[in-house]
């Protein structure tokens, strides 16, 4: 059974390149021997991290639980959880967005202010912002 499960955190640390290549590298290892598939942005102000995981149930779960054990999140809040018939982001184990760098006028399309805060924003839609920006080609990383 396929699920896809959406959380929210922020960082313990700044974000940065070292910080999210480390965590972009261990991902893509880790995702494909188990079957999942996603997508992680980050977003500076305040130190956001939004994902989106894809894969078994069990494998998703376990996965999820870890993250929010992993001392680099705090405020790991989940957005949205559910059983699915097919994935959204197959096409990456792990692929990565900066938030930073995507027009406002696409975060305030989904968002009250041009600001990302996901715990300000409904699951739904946290994803289809998401969803806007795997249809403009804006995923950065791609494996």
């Amino acid at each position: 059974m396929l699920v896809r499960l959406l959380y929210a955190s922020r960082a313990t640390q700044e974000i940065d390149d070292a910080l999210v290549g480390g965590i972009l590298q261990h991902s893509q290892k880790h995702n494909q021997e188990h079957g999942i598939t996603g997508l992680l942005c980050t977003y500076s102000p305040g130190n956001v991290f939004l994902q989106v995981i894809e894969g078994g149930r069990a494998a998703v779960n376990s996965l999820y639980n870890a993250i929010v054990a992993d001392p680099r999140h705090r405020d790991v809040t989940l957005l949205e959880y559910a059983e699915v018939s097919e994935r959204r982001f197959a096409s990456w184990r792990m692929g990565c967005v900066n938030l930073n760098r995507i027009n406002t006028g696409v975060i305030l399309r989904f968002s009250e202010r041009a600001i990302l805060d996901p715990f300000a924003m409904t699951g739904h839609a946290c994803l289809a912002l998401l969803e806007e920006l795997l249809s403009t080609g804006a995923i950065t990383i791609r494996d």
